[in-house]
Protein backbone atom coordinates (compact mmCIF):
# COMPACT_ATOMS: atom_id res chain seq x y z
CA UNK A 1 0.00 0.00 0.00
CA UNK A 2 0.99 3.25 -0.85
CA UNK A 3 2.03 5.85 2.50
CA UNK A 4 -0.73 8.29 0.62
CA UNK A 5 -4.33 9.33 1.60
CA UNK A 6 -7.17 10.90 -0.55
CA UNK A 7 -10.05 12.14 1.33
CA UNK A 8 -13.60 13.68 0.08
CA UNK A 9 -16.04 14.96 1.95
CA UNK A 10 -19.61 15.48 1.49
CA UNK A 11 -22.00 17.00 3.87
CA UNK A 12 -22.24 19.37 6.36
CA UNK A 13 -19.44 21.23 9.16
CA UNK A 14 -19.68 18.41 11.26
CA UNK A 15 -18.62 15.78 8.47
CA UNK A 16 -15.77 18.63 7.37
CA UNK A 17 -14.88 17.78 11.47
CA UNK A 18 -14.46 14.38 10.53
CA UNK A 19 -12.45 14.61 7.60
CA UNK A 20 -9.73 16.52 9.59
CA UNK A 21 -9.59 13.39 12.39
CA UNK A 22 -9.50 11.40 9.61
CA UNK A 23 -6.61 13.18 8.16
CA UNK A 24 -4.96 13.78 11.52
CA UNK A 25 -5.41 9.69 12.50
CA UNK A 26 -4.07 8.94 8.76
CA UNK A 27 -1.09 11.37 8.77
CA UNK A 28 -0.53 10.79 12.31
CA UNK A 29 0.37 6.89 11.16
CA UNK A 30 2.87 8.32 8.61
CA UNK A 31 0.65 8.73 5.78
CA UNK A 32 0.89 11.60 3.32
CA UNK A 33 -1.91 13.57 1.79
CA UNK A 34 -2.13 13.48 -2.16
CA UNK A 35 -4.76 15.33 -4.38
CA UNK A 36 -4.03 12.44 -7.43
CA UNK A 37 -6.37 9.55 -6.90
CA UNK A 38 -4.01 7.53 -9.17
CA UNK A 39 -1.19 8.10 -6.35
CA UNK A 40 -3.01 7.51 -3.15
CA UNK A 41 -2.52 4.33 -1.18
CA UNK A 42 -6.36 4.83 0.66
CA UNK A 43 -9.28 6.97 -0.67
CA UNK A 44 -11.83 8.07 1.78
CA UNK A 45 -15.49 8.89 0.96
CA UNK A 46 -16.50 10.88 4.06
CA UNK A 47 -20.34 10.58 3.34
CA UNK A 48 -23.41 12.44 4.19
CA UNK A 49 -26.85 11.08 4.49
CA UNK A 50 -29.18 13.86 4.58
CA UNK A 51 -30.31 14.30 0.99
CA UNK A 52 -31.57 11.53 -1.37
CA UNK A 53 -28.64 13.18 -3.67
CA UNK A 54 -26.18 11.90 -1.04
CA UNK A 55 -26.58 8.78 -1.80
CA UNK A 56 -26.72 9.42 -5.58
CA UNK A 57 -22.84 10.90 -4.97
CA UNK A 58 -21.21 8.10 -2.88
CA UNK A 59 -22.23 5.81 -5.62
CA UNK A 60 -21.09 7.81 -8.54
CA UNK A 61 -18.03 8.17 -6.61
CA UNK A 62 -17.42 4.02 -5.76
CA UNK A 63 -18.31 3.83 -9.92
CA UNK A 64 -14.92 6.23 -10.57
CA UNK A 65 -12.98 4.66 -8.36
CA UNK A 66 -13.67 0.68 -9.22
CA UNK A 67 -11.66 0.68 -12.64
CA UNK A 68 -8.71 2.58 -10.12
CA UNK A 69 -8.75 -0.27 -7.76
CA UNK A 70 -8.75 -2.74 -10.78
CA UNK A 71 -5.36 -1.16 -11.93
CA UNK A 72 -3.91 -1.23 -8.25
CA UNK A 73 -5.21 -3.69 -6.33
CA UNK A 74 -3.50 -2.79 -3.29
CA UNK A 75 -5.67 0.54 -3.25
CA UNK A 76 -7.55 0.84 -0.12
CA UNK A 77 -10.57 2.40 -0.46
CA UNK A 78 -12.95 3.63 2.58
CA UNK A 79 -16.42 4.85 3.11
CA UNK A 80 -16.61 6.89 6.73
CA UNK A 81 -19.73 9.29 7.82
CA UNK A 82 -23.25 9.49 8.03
CA UNK A 83 -23.83 6.71 5.01
CA UNK A 84 -21.62 4.09 6.12
CA UNK A 85 -23.83 4.15 9.10
CA UNK A 86 -26.61 4.15 7.74
CA UNK A 87 -26.26 1.72 4.65
CA UNK A 88 -23.76 -0.70 6.95
CA UNK A 89 -23.53 -4.04 4.72
CA UNK A 90 -25.65 -2.52 1.98
CA UNK A 91 -22.23 -0.38 0.86
CA UNK A 92 -20.29 -3.38 -0.15
CA UNK A 93 -22.80 -5.43 -1.60
CA UNK A 94 -23.53 -2.70 -4.19
CA UNK A 95 -19.61 -1.96 -4.30
CA UNK A 96 -18.05 -5.51 -3.11
CA UNK A 97 -14.11 -3.21 -4.16
CA UNK A 98 -14.74 -1.05 -0.95
CA UNK A 99 -12.46 -2.16 1.60
CA UNK A 100 -13.35 -0.36 4.87
CA UNK A 101 -17.19 0.59 5.94
CA UNK A 102 -16.43 3.02 8.83
CA UNK A 103 -19.38 4.63 11.02
CA UNK A 104 -19.42 8.05 12.46
CA UNK A 105 -18.46 6.19 15.81
CA UNK A 106 -15.98 3.95 14.54
CA UNK A 107 -13.36 6.90 13.68
CA UNK A 108 -10.66 5.76 16.34
CA UNK A 109 -10.03 2.06 15.36
CA UNK A 110 -9.94 3.47 11.45
CA UNK A 111 -6.23 2.28 11.36
CA UNK A 112 -7.01 -1.74 12.70
CA UNK A 113 -9.37 -1.78 10.01
CA UNK A 114 -7.41 -0.73 7.39
CA UNK A 115 -4.57 -3.28 8.46
CA UNK A 116 -6.81 -5.98 8.96
CA UNK A 117 -8.60 -5.26 5.48
CA UNK A 118 -4.91 -6.29 3.78
CA UNK A 119 -4.69 -9.89 5.37
CA UNK A 120 -8.66 -10.07 5.86
CA UNK A 121 -10.22 -9.07 3.56
CA UNK A 122 -13.30 -6.10 4.17
CA UNK A 123 -13.86 -4.59 7.29
CA UNK A 124 -17.19 -3.16 8.50
CA UNK A 125 -17.57 -1.61 11.63
CA UNK A 126 -20.96 0.62 12.68
CA UNK A 127 -20.97 0.61 16.31
CA UNK A 128 -23.64 2.47 18.23
CA UNK A 129 -21.32 4.28 20.87
CA UNK A 130 -18.04 4.92 21.46
CA UNK A 131 -16.25 6.40 24.21
CA UNK A 132 -13.90 8.31 22.46
CA UNK A 133 -15.07 11.94 21.38
CA UNK A 134 -13.88 12.47 17.98
CA UNK A 135 -12.40 16.02 19.05
CA UNK A 136 -10.20 13.75 20.52
CA UNK A 137 -8.28 12.74 17.77
CA UNK A 138 -5.58 14.08 16.09
CA UNK A 139 -6.49 17.15 13.50
CA UNK A 140 -5.10 18.06 10.03
CA UNK A 141 -7.06 21.33 9.42
CA UNK A 142 -7.00 22.91 5.93
CA UNK A 143 -6.23 26.44 7.61
CA UNK A 144 -4.30 27.61 10.57
CA UNK A 145 -6.65 29.94 11.81
CA UNK A 146 -10.19 28.73 11.84
CA UNK A 147 -11.27 25.64 13.70
CA UNK A 148 -14.40 23.55 14.19
CA UNK A 149 -14.65 22.09 17.70
CA UNK A 150 -17.23 19.32 18.44
CA UNK A 151 -19.11 19.86 21.81
CA UNK A 152 -22.30 17.93 21.53
CA UNK A 153 -22.17 15.00 18.72
CA UNK A 154 -25.73 13.55 18.34
CA UNK A 155 -29.24 14.90 18.66
CA UNK A 156 -32.39 14.11 21.06
CA UNK A 157 -35.14 15.76 18.61
CA UNK A 158 -37.49 13.80 16.56
CA UNK A 159 -38.09 16.23 13.65
CA UNK A 160 -40.12 13.38 11.29
CA UNK A 161 -37.97 14.55 7.89
CA UNK A 162 -34.06 14.26 9.91
CA UNK A 163 -32.13 11.19 9.95
CA UNK A 164 -29.53 12.53 11.91
CA UNK A 165 -29.95 10.59 15.09
CA UNK A 166 -30.19 7.63 13.10
CA UNK A 167 -26.57 8.01 12.15
CA UNK A 168 -25.58 9.85 15.08
CA UNK A 169 -26.82 8.58 18.10
CA UNK A 170 -28.50 10.65 21.07
CA UNK A 171 -26.57 13.60 22.13
CA UNK A 172 -23.38 13.25 24.24
CA UNK A 173 -21.99 16.17 25.56
CA UNK A 174 -17.98 16.91 26.47
CA UNK A 175 -17.34 18.22 29.04
CA UNK A 176 -16.38 21.58 29.80
CA UNK A 177 -13.46 21.68 30.34
CA UNK A 178 -11.89 19.67 27.95
CA UNK A 179 -13.32 21.90 25.03
CA UNK A 180 -11.95 24.40 26.76
CA UNK A 181 -8.50 22.61 27.07
CA UNK A 182 -8.53 22.46 23.24
CA UNK A 183 -9.61 25.66 22.44
CA UNK A 184 -6.80 26.69 24.38
CA UNK A 185 -4.77 24.87 22.56
CA UNK A 186 -5.87 25.21 19.48
CA UNK A 187 -5.16 29.59 20.24
CA UNK A 188 -1.77 28.62 21.15
CA UNK A 189 -0.78 27.17 17.99
CA UNK A 190 -2.27 30.33 16.07
CA UNK A 191 -5.98 29.79 15.75
CA UNK A 192 -7.91 33.14 16.16
CA UNK A 193 -11.69 31.48 15.20
CA UNK A 194 -13.33 28.50 16.41
CA UNK A 195 -17.02 27.34 15.40
CA UNK A 196 -18.28 25.32 18.25
CA UNK A 197 -20.16 21.96 16.60
CA UNK A 198 -23.44 20.07 17.59
CA UNK A 199 -26.41 19.04 15.75
CA UNK A 200 -28.75 20.93 18.71
CA UNK A 201 -25.60 23.00 20.27
CA UNK A 202 -27.92 24.75 22.63
CA UNK A 203 -28.97 21.69 24.02
CA UNK A 204 -25.20 21.10 25.35
CA UNK A 205 -25.14 19.80 28.85
CA UNK A 206 -28.91 18.95 29.07
CA UNK A 207 -27.59 14.81 29.41
CA UNK A 208 -24.80 16.28 31.70
CA UNK A 209 -25.66 15.59 35.76
CA UNK A 210 -23.85 18.01 37.37
CA UNK A 211 -23.64 16.56 41.50
CA UNK A 212 -26.08 18.43 43.73
CA UNK A 213 -28.26 20.18 40.58
CA UNK A 214 -30.95 19.40 38.05
CA UNK A 215 -29.60 18.74 34.38
CA UNK A 216 -29.79 22.11 32.48
CA UNK A 217 -28.45 23.43 29.53
CA UNK A 218 -24.94 24.81 29.73
CA UNK A 219 -24.11 26.28 26.43
CA UNK A 220 -24.31 30.00 27.69
CA UNK A 221 -21.81 29.13 30.02
CA UNK A 222 -19.71 27.68 27.36
CA UNK A 223 -20.14 30.86 25.37
CA UNK A 224 -19.43 33.12 28.17
CA UNK A 225 -16.33 30.36 28.81
CA UNK A 226 -14.67 29.80 25.18
CA UNK A 227 -15.34 33.36 24.43
CA UNK A 228 -12.81 34.46 27.64
CA UNK A 229 -9.65 32.29 26.40
CA UNK A 230 -7.11 35.18 25.85
CA UNK A 231 -6.14 35.54 22.23
CA UNK A 232 -9.19 33.94 20.54
CA UNK A 233 -10.85 36.60 18.70
CA UNK A 234 -13.98 35.11 17.49
CA UNK A 235 -16.52 32.37 18.00
CA UNK A 236 -19.18 31.05 15.77
CA UNK A 237 -21.47 28.34 16.32
CA UNK A 238 -24.05 26.07 14.40
CA UNK A 239 -26.13 24.82 14.66
CA UNK A 240 -29.03 26.01 17.16
CA UNK A 241 -32.63 24.78 17.28
CA UNK A 242 -35.41 27.77 17.79
CA UNK A 243 -36.68 26.25 20.36
CA UNK A 244 -33.96 26.49 22.60
CA UNK A 245 -32.88 29.76 22.01
CA UNK A 246 -33.54 30.67 25.32
CA UNK A 247 -32.58 34.62 26.49
CA UNK A 248 -29.73 33.20 28.74
CA UNK A 249 -28.00 32.28 25.64
CA UNK A 250 -28.94 35.66 23.99
CA UNK A 251 -27.19 37.55 27.05
CA UNK A 252 -24.29 35.68 26.75
CA UNK A 253 -24.04 36.56 22.63
CA UNK A 254 -24.64 40.45 23.13
CA UNK A 255 -22.20 40.07 26.26
CA UNK A 256 -19.25 38.38 25.15
CA UNK A 257 -17.19 40.30 22.80
CA UNK A 258 -15.67 37.87 21.01
CA UNK A 259 -18.84 35.79 20.09
CA UNK A 260 -19.58 36.77 16.11
CA UNK A 261 -22.73 38.66 15.47
CA UNK A 262 -24.27 35.86 13.42
CA UNK A 263 -26.46 32.65 13.82
CA UNK A 264 -27.91 29.97 12.06
CA UNK A 265 -31.42 30.03 12.66
CA UNK A 266 -33.86 27.00 11.29
CA UNK A 267 -37.13 27.61 9.84
CA UNK A 268 -37.87 24.92 7.89
CA UNK A 269 -41.29 25.84 7.20
CA UNK A 270 -43.51 28.73 7.44
CA UNK A 271 -46.92 26.87 7.94
CA UNK A 272 -47.97 25.63 11.25
CA UNK A 273 -50.02 22.54 9.88
CA UNK A 274 -46.64 21.40 8.13
CA UNK A 275 -44.43 22.55 11.35
CA UNK A 276 -46.75 19.94 13.29
CA UNK A 277 -46.10 17.20 11.05
CA UNK A 278 -42.42 17.57 11.17
CA UNK A 279 -42.50 17.74 15.00
CA UNK A 280 -41.03 20.77 15.45
CA UNK A 281 -41.97 22.01 18.41
CA UNK A 282 -42.83 26.12 17.42
CA UNK A 283 -45.09 27.98 14.94
CA UNK A 284 -44.63 30.60 12.50
CA UNK A 285 -45.71 33.45 15.38
CA UNK A 286 -42.78 32.30 17.98
CA UNK A 287 -40.49 31.77 15.34
CA UNK A 288 -40.47 35.27 14.52
CA UNK A 289 -40.94 36.37 17.93
CA UNK A 290 -37.62 35.04 19.46
CA UNK A 291 -36.10 36.59 15.90
CA UNK A 292 -36.79 39.67 16.63
CA UNK A 293 -36.03 39.24 20.47
CA UNK A 294 -32.80 38.19 19.17
CA UNK A 295 -32.02 41.31 17.00
CA UNK A 296 -33.15 43.52 19.64
CA UNK A 297 -30.59 42.35 21.72
CA UNK A 298 -28.04 42.14 18.82
CA UNK A 299 -28.59 45.03 16.25
CA UNK A 300 -27.31 44.25 13.09
CA UNK A 301 -26.67 40.42 13.83
CA UNK A 302 -26.35 38.44 9.86
CA UNK A 303 -29.17 35.72 10.21
CA UNK A 304 -28.82 32.25 7.86
CA UNK A 305 -32.10 29.31 8.31
CA UNK A 306 -32.83 26.45 6.25
CA UNK A 307 -35.90 26.00 4.26
CA UNK A 308 -37.53 22.60 2.89
CA UNK A 309 -39.72 22.58 0.11
CA UNK A 310 -42.41 20.04 -0.77
CA UNK A 311 -42.73 18.12 2.73
CA UNK A 312 -45.16 15.57 2.61
CA UNK A 313 -48.66 17.25 2.22
CA UNK A 314 -47.52 20.58 1.83
CA UNK A 315 -50.33 22.35 0.21
CA UNK A 316 -50.27 25.86 -1.88
CA UNK A 317 -51.22 27.63 1.22
CA UNK A 318 -49.11 26.38 3.11
CA UNK A 319 -46.20 27.19 0.96
CA UNK A 320 -47.61 30.62 0.83
CA UNK A 321 -47.26 30.62 4.28
CA UNK A 322 -43.44 30.10 4.18
CA UNK A 323 -42.94 32.30 1.46
CA UNK A 324 -44.77 35.12 3.97
CA UNK A 325 -42.42 33.98 6.76
CA UNK A 326 -39.24 34.38 4.63
CA UNK A 327 -40.52 38.12 3.33
CA UNK A 328 -41.26 38.81 7.28
CA UNK A 329 -38.03 37.22 8.55
CA UNK A 330 -35.91 38.85 5.70
CA UNK A 331 -32.45 36.41 6.40
CA UNK A 332 -29.27 37.51 5.08
CA UNK A 333 -29.29 33.96 3.31
CA UNK A 334 -30.53 30.49 3.14
CA UNK A 335 -30.24 27.06 2.74
CA UNK A 336 -33.01 25.83 0.84
CA UNK A 337 -33.73 22.01 -0.62
CA UNK A 338 -36.39 20.31 -2.03
CA UNK A 339 -37.57 17.45 0.12
CA UNK A 340 -36.42 13.83 -0.19
CA UNK A 341 -37.66 11.19 1.64
CA UNK A 342 -34.48 9.27 3.77
CA UNK A 343 -35.60 5.51 4.84
CA UNK A 344 -35.78 5.36 8.37
CA UNK A 345 -37.09 8.70 8.97
CA UNK A 346 -41.04 9.37 10.14
CA UNK A 347 -41.90 11.54 7.25
CA UNK A 348 -40.59 8.53 4.89
CA UNK A 349 -44.06 6.96 4.71
CA UNK A 350 -46.48 9.58 4.99
CA UNK A 351 -49.41 9.82 2.39
CA UNK A 352 -49.21 13.01 -0.02
CA UNK A 353 -45.84 13.01 -0.84
CA UNK A 354 -46.10 16.11 -3.30
CA UNK A 355 -45.31 15.78 -6.82
CA UNK A 356 -41.78 16.52 -7.79
CA UNK A 357 -42.98 19.15 -10.79
CA UNK A 358 -44.89 20.80 -8.07
CA UNK A 359 -42.04 20.96 -5.57
CA UNK A 360 -39.68 21.59 -8.63
CA UNK A 361 -41.62 25.03 -8.73
CA UNK A 362 -42.47 26.22 -5.81
CA UNK A 363 -38.59 25.99 -5.05
CA UNK A 364 -38.02 28.23 -8.09
CA UNK A 365 -40.36 30.38 -6.67
CA UNK A 366 -38.68 30.51 -2.82
CA UNK A 367 -35.06 31.08 -4.17
CA UNK A 368 -36.14 34.10 -6.46
CA UNK A 369 -37.82 35.58 -2.93
CA UNK A 370 -34.87 34.91 -0.81
CA UNK A 371 -32.22 35.88 -3.53
CA UNK A 372 -33.54 39.60 -3.48
CA UNK A 373 -34.20 39.52 0.06
CA UNK A 374 -30.32 38.48 0.22
CA UNK A 375 -29.54 41.06 -2.62
CA UNK A 376 -31.24 44.05 -0.78
CA UNK A 377 -29.90 42.67 2.75
CA UNK A 378 -26.18 43.31 1.64
CA UNK A 379 -26.99 46.68 -0.67
CA UNK A 380 -27.59 48.03 2.58
CA UNK A 381 -24.11 47.33 3.42
CA UNK A 382 -22.92 49.49 1.10
CA UNK A 383 -20.91 52.76 2.83
CA UNK A 384 -20.38 50.31 5.83
CA UNK A 385 -16.70 49.64 6.75
CA UNK A 386 -16.13 46.23 8.68
CA UNK A 387 -13.69 44.18 10.14
CA UNK A 388 -12.79 41.17 7.81
CA UNK A 389 -10.83 38.12 8.52
CA UNK A 390 -8.68 37.34 5.64
CA UNK A 391 -9.30 33.40 4.68
CA UNK A 392 -6.96 33.67 1.40
CA UNK A 393 -7.29 33.71 -2.39
CA UNK A 394 -10.91 32.80 -3.90
CA UNK A 395 -12.01 29.70 -5.88
CA UNK A 396 -10.48 31.52 -9.25
CA UNK A 397 -7.53 33.16 -7.91
CA UNK A 398 -8.63 36.49 -9.17
CA UNK A 399 -9.29 37.99 -5.34
CA UNK A 400 -8.78 37.82 -1.83
CA UNK A 401 -11.94 36.32 0.08
CA UNK A 402 -12.20 37.44 3.72
CA UNK A 403 -15.38 37.12 5.96
CA UNK A 404 -17.14 39.76 7.89
CA UNK A 405 -18.40 38.92 11.80
CA UNK A 406 -22.12 38.77 10.25
CA UNK A 407 -20.19 35.47 8.29
CA UNK A 408 -20.45 38.00 4.78
CA UNK A 409 -17.83 37.28 2.30
CA UNK A 410 -16.01 40.00 1.15
CA UNK A 411 -13.90 39.94 -1.94
CA UNK A 412 -10.83 42.41 -1.84
CA UNK A 413 -8.55 43.16 -4.49
CA UNK A 414 -5.16 43.46 -2.24
CA UNK A 415 -2.99 40.43 -1.36
CA UNK A 416 -3.48 39.77 1.99
CA UNK A 417 -1.96 37.28 4.51
CA UNK A 418 -4.67 34.57 5.37
CA UNK A 419 -5.38 35.00 9.14
CA UNK A 420 -4.53 38.58 9.26
CA UNK A 421 -7.30 41.05 10.58
CA UNK A 422 -8.22 44.10 8.24
CA UNK A 423 -11.30 46.49 8.56
CA UNK A 424 -12.17 47.48 4.93
CA UNK A 425 -15.18 49.63 3.22
CA UNK A 426 -18.07 48.34 1.37
CA UNK A 427 -18.06 49.39 -2.07
CA UNK A 428 -20.43 46.62 -3.76
CA UNK A 429 -22.37 43.71 -3.36
CA UNK A 430 -24.27 41.11 -4.46
CA UNK A 431 -26.54 38.53 -3.05
CA UNK A 432 -23.81 35.94 -2.04
CA UNK A 433 -20.83 38.62 -1.31
CA UNK A 434 -19.68 41.94 -1.00
CA UNK A 435 -16.76 44.21 -2.89
CA UNK A 436 -14.12 45.96 0.02
CA UNK A 437 -11.30 48.38 0.02
CA UNK A 438 -9.05 48.29 2.50
CA UNK A 439 -9.22 51.57 5.03
CA UNK A 440 -5.44 52.56 5.50
CA UNK A 441 -5.50 52.80 9.19
CA UNK A 442 -4.96 49.77 11.61
CA UNK A 443 -7.40 46.96 11.91
CA UNK A 444 -9.71 48.04 14.83
CA UNK A 445 -9.73 45.78 17.57
CA UNK A 446 -12.78 42.72 18.52
CA UNK A 447 -16.02 44.48 19.41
Amino acid sequence: MERTFLIRTFGCQMNEHDSERIAGVLQADGLKPTDDVSEAGVVVLNTCAIRENADNKLYGNLGHLKPVKAANPGLRIVVAGCLAQKDRGEIQRRAPWVDVVVGTHALPHLLDLLERSETEGAQMDVREYTETFPSALPAVRLDAFRAWVSIAPGCDNACSFCIVPLVRGPQRSRSIGDILVEVQGLVAGGVVEVTLLGQNVNTYGRDVTVPGSARRPLFAQLLRQVGAVEGLRRVRFTSPHPRDFTPDVIDAMADTPTVCEHMHFPLQSGSDDVLRRMQRSYRRERYLEWLDRIRDAIPGIGVSTDVIVGFPGETEADFANTLEVVEAARFDSAYMFQYSPRPGTKAAAFDEQVPKEVVQERFDRLVELQERISSERAGALVGQTVEVLVEGGDRKGRSTQSRTRTNRIVHLADALEPGSFVDVRVVASAAHHLTGELVREPASPAR
